[in-house]
């Protein structure tokens, strides 16, 4: 059996990324009941509101979960994991901070834990510290990304190789023959994040589904580099205005007063491309319907199988 399935309780070997303050139950439940990994995002909620979404996830699947805790965007980590603790959440994963402080007492409590990683050292210092899993994410993923800048295509590879525990790869993956890749390069699975935003049961607005369907291979776009804040967000007017700003000296604390929750949610749950911004990765390029969370994991596991299974044949007769 796939070892990624095997650690975290799940027929497939695909996770959902957090989400921040977007994050929704609904497709959370959706992922877990079609097999995969759902997953709650903290992102800089207050804690009595993730547990709201904890017990109504709890009530809506008996299937393994995940909560992800942005260490460096919530002002509540030691609250969300006695939170996690409290109601004995299956899976954590752990984004934007150094991890080793919280993997004991999530163990301690039965709970597994998933760092969130972007170069080799990083993967290596979190599996020493205990993580279950890694997931190594690249450049090519929405919302927040490291400075470092890797790929997914050259990340995986290297990260596969340098530890010993399981790695999902995360950035530029939508369907089938990416999960295929991400197989072929070294990781046990993958998680995506930029996919489930096109999906039936995800809660966005229709505006931010349709900008999904529509865009090309160049609708995504960088802000805050110059600021040490990279972020992938889809092409608006708010994030051009926003880039624009950027060029012309924008500080730091300027920026993250322009990229808070609240322009996210103006964007994805409003629908305001005027006032707020969308997270969207490179692979909404490849994005061309509104499928089930059903149909999309159902379908990508055949077709990942059907790639592979070609690829091999491809190879048999050269």
């Amino acid at each position: 059996m796939n070892e990624l399935c095997t650690v975290l309780s799940i027929r497939y070997p695909i996770l959902q990324g957090g989400m921040g303050n977007i994050s929704s139950t609904k497709l959370a439940i959706a992922v877990s009941e079609a097999g995969g990994l759902g997953t709650i995002g903290c992102g800089t909620s207050e804690v009595e509101e993730v547990e709201e979404k904890i017990i109504e996830i709890k009530k809506g699947t008996s299937k393994s979960f995940a909560v992800n805790i942005a260490i460096g965007v919530t002002p509540h980590t030691d609250e969300l994991i006695d939170l996690v603790i409290k109601h004995k959440v299956p899976v954590v994963s752990l984004s934007a901070g150094n991890p080793a402080p919280y993997i004991p007492r999530l163990h301690e409590n039965g709970i597994k834990a998933i760092a969130i990683v972007a170069a080799v050292k990083h993967a290596q210092k979190a599996e020493q510290a205990g993580a279950d899993v890694l997931v190594a994410e690249g450049f090519e993923a929405a919302g927040i990304n490291s400075n470092l800048e890797l790929t997914t295509f050259t990340l995986i590879p290297q990260i596969a190789a340098s530890v010993n525990i399981p790695v999902a790869a995360a950035g530029g993956i939508g369907d089938g023959k990416g999960l295929a890749a991400a197989l072929a390069l070294g990781a046990s699975g993958v998680q995506m994040g930029t996919r489930f935003i096109a999906t039936q049961e995800m809660p966005v607005h229709d505006v931010y589904k349709q900008r999904l369907i529509d865009a090309s291979d160049t609708e995504t776009m960088i802000i805050g580099r110059n600021v040490g804040r990279v972020r992938r967000v889809l092409k608006n007017d708010y994030a051009e205005e926003l880039f624009k700003r950027e060029r012309e000296g924008l500080t730091l604390e300027q920026f993250n007063e322009l990229t808070t929750e609240k322009q996210h949610i103006q964007g994805a749950i409003d629908g305001d491309m005027k006032q707020g911004f969308i997270n969207g990765g490179q692979v909404s390029g490849l994005i061309s319907d509104i499928p089930t969370v059903k149909e999309l994991l159902d379908g990508m596991i055949r077709d990942a199988q059907d790639t592979l299974s070609r690829s091999l044949d491809g190879i048999k007769s050269i």
